[in-house]
């Protein structure tokens, strides 16, 4: 039988060859900082534009030509940003990926070209929205003619208009109030917004298009709908 003094002797002899116990949960690296990797070194116009092309791709939103001179130090001329951009634009389309790279009224930004977004699609749950002609013709009549009242879209459209309709496009972000007439009962004055443009991958209310074809950017109708009638015979 071993005795209580040989039992003390063992236990510290183990204690001594067993690892300390933190060294064993912990080991050596892990938890510590890790260290930040050396900036790249910049040697031309292509490393610039690698590094625009790195920002924009990993941006949730489109970026402006400051903000995009502020990813360097000391910060390049604005010049050379756009000039950057727009051979990062025509590298893309050189290559006739499913990605574009385009300005937008908020800035630049990637997003898929318009051919692939029906496949896209598929893998949504949620089918996109379908408005109705009401909405759609409120629509354009605000994006041609803004600012306008409900009455001058009334007007235009020789129909009362839906409080309903003016508050689909403003939930959507599509329009908003500017202002209001000098005339009796101050109407509001509607007119679009920057998302209106951004949505519709515009730099301006210059660039827009007929309203069909905004309804097809915009997948708000049927467009099998919209190929029937424009099939159909003239009455």
């Amino acid at each position: 039988m071993r005795k209580p003094e040989e039992d003390e002797i063992a236990g510290e002899d183990a204690r001594e060859a067993a690892p300390d116990a933190e060294e064993i949960a912990t080991p050596a690296g892990i938890g510590d900082a890790a260290p930040a990797a050396a900036p790249l070194r910049l040697s031309g116009p292509e490393d610039y534009k690698r590094i625009i092309e790195a920002a924009l791709l990993a941006s949730a939103s489109p970026l402006t030509v400051p903000l995009l001179r502020l990813l360097f130090e000391p910060e390049p001329g604005g010049d050379l940003v756009r000039r950057l951009l727009e051979e990062l634009r025509a590298d893309w389309e050189k290559a006739g990926r499913g990605i574009e790279l385009t300005q937008t009224a908020s800035g630049w930004r990637f997003q898929t070209r318009p051919g692939y977004q029906v496949y896209l699609d598929r893998l949504k749950n949620e089918k996109p929205p379908r408005y109705s002609r009401a909405v759609m013709e409120t629509l354009a009549i605000v994006a041609y003619r803004q600012p306008v009242t409900r009455g001058d879209i009334e007007d235009i459209r020789g129909v009362a208009v839906s409080p309903g309709v003016l508050k689909t496009l403003e939930s959507r972000g599509w329009i908003d109030v500017v202002g209001h007439r000098d005339t009796p009962g101050r109407p509001a004055l509607f007119a679009t917004t920057k998302r209106f443009l951004d949505d519709m991958g515009l730099r301006g209310l210059t660039e827009m298009p007929a309203l069909p074809e905004i309804e097809r950017m915009m997948d708000l109708v049927d467009t099998a709908h919209l190929e029937a009638n424009a099939a159909a015979p003239a009455e």
